[in-house]
């Protein structure tokens, strides 16, 4: 009775998950729909198509694709074959990761690798879910504010994280935005490219490897954002042993 009832809420769960995907779905890619289908009506049949007209069709059209990506990630986060995790050198990825973020703004990157370990982990879910944070960083940074890439650990779990001299995060806002197409109050003053979609990845990614994701208090400015993951396995020595903390100010055009 025990192992049915448990299979009920699983489907229960499932027909729900799905429901909300659907609805997610329509909402979102209703008006960029809208958008293409008003622009397209506005030319003739036999005109050719204008090149403003050109540029905002196939823009649209890139971000609705980005967006059907999120949410079918969003979708497989659901599936046990989600993760396919393997001996992870967390240093290497740290330092992997703040690579990939310093093209995305002229900011003040620095680097602090300590979780000098190696984890079992989806490399490739867990940089997705880290440059999603890295994304939310400096959207909400402007040039010149310090953006850290960070990991840690307590011998439990593994920490990495992303922290920002930015504007922060409301008091009000602390739930909604790792809500699917949740978004902060400054995002929406701020009319930042998005769907909302980046964090509530960001979570699905960290609650696929039995973790969470945190909005760590920082008492300053800006806003600090965990992905805290357990250490299921460690192995061997790291491939780095030691890096200095680097600062990197982006150089003047």
């Amino acid at each position: 009775s025990t192992a049915f009832n448990a299979m009920l809420d699983r489907v229960d769960r499932a027909f729900a998950t799905q429901r909300a995907f659907l609805d997610d779905a329509g909402h979102e890619l209703r008006t960029p729909i809208t958008v293409v289908r008003g622009h397209l009506e506005l030319v003739g049949r036999d005109e050719p198509l204008p090149e403003a007209t050109r540029e905002l069709v196939l823009d649209e059209l890139d971000r609705m694709g980005r967006m059907v990506d999120d949410l079918l990630t969003m979708a497989k986060a659901e599936h046990p074959d989600f993760l396919r995790t393997a001996p992870v050198d967390v240093v290497d990825l740290t330092v992997d990761v703040a690579d990939k973020a310093r093209p995305l703004g002229q900011r003040r990157w620095e680097v602090r690798p300590d979780a000098v370990i190696v984890a079992d982990l989806d490399r490739q879910r867990v940089v997705q879910a880290w440059m999603n944070l890295v994304r939310n960083a400096v959207q909400h940074t402007a040039d010149g504010d310090r953006i850290t890439v960070f990991s840690r650990t307590d011998g439990h779990w593994v920490e990495l994280g992303v922290a920002d001299t930015g504007d922060g995060v409301d008091d009000a806002d602390c739930d909604r935005i790792f809500e699917r197409f949740g978004r902060g109050g400054s995002a929406r003053r701020t009319h930042t490219d998005g769907a909302g979609l980046g964090l509530a990845i960001a979570r699905a990614i960290a609650e696929a490897h039995g973790g969470r994701l945190d909005l760590a208090e920082t008492g300053e400015s800006g806003a600090t954002f965990v992905l805290r993951l357990p250490l299921a396995a460690t192995a061997g020595a790291p491939i780095v042993e030691e890096i200095a903390v680097q600062e990197e100010p982006w150089p003047a055009s």
